[in-house]
């Protein structure tokens, strides 16, 4: 049985090389994902839905990432790098603008092994001052 810890690590891996597919494999179709900035996206077809726009608005990279796992449940900490690539609506417009901010990220893992909650957390603020907004 693949550990909390493994699925985590490999799910941010799939994350850092840029291939959305594998991280849709490791998520339950039920999956919750919340973020600090705006509603709660319920099921796997709206979190593909996020993860194109993001790719689409977004290149980023974690990095010096730490994970933190007790039974079903983790916690990532981690510093995200990226580049603003095109304008995301109601934000300031995009011109190739880089950050880099600590985020962090709550997890659980449901019994067939696929992570049916991602929590997000980052400060917008720090990044709109970043971004020159």
């Amino acid at each position: 049985m693949t550990s909390t810890r493994d699925i985590v690590t490999a799910y941010y891996a799939a994350f850092n090389a840029g291939d959305t597919d594998a991280m849709l494999a490791f998520v339950a179709d039920d999956m919750r994902h919340d973020v600090n900035q705006g509603e709660p996206r319920q099921g796997k077809a709206l979190f593909a839905e996020f993860n194109a726009h993001m790719t689409r608005c977004y290149r980023e990279q974690l990095t010096d990432m730490v994970i933190f796992a007790e039974g079903d449940r983790a916690a990532a900490e981690f510093i995200v790098s990226g580049t603003y690539l095109a304008t995301d609506d109601g934000l300031p417009e995009a011109n190739g603008q880089t950050y880099r901010l600590p985020g962090g990220a709550f997890l659980s893992v449901n019994a067939d092994g696929l992570i049916d909650r991602v929590t997000t957390y980052y400060n917008l603020q720090d990044w709109l001052k970043q971004v020159g907004a």
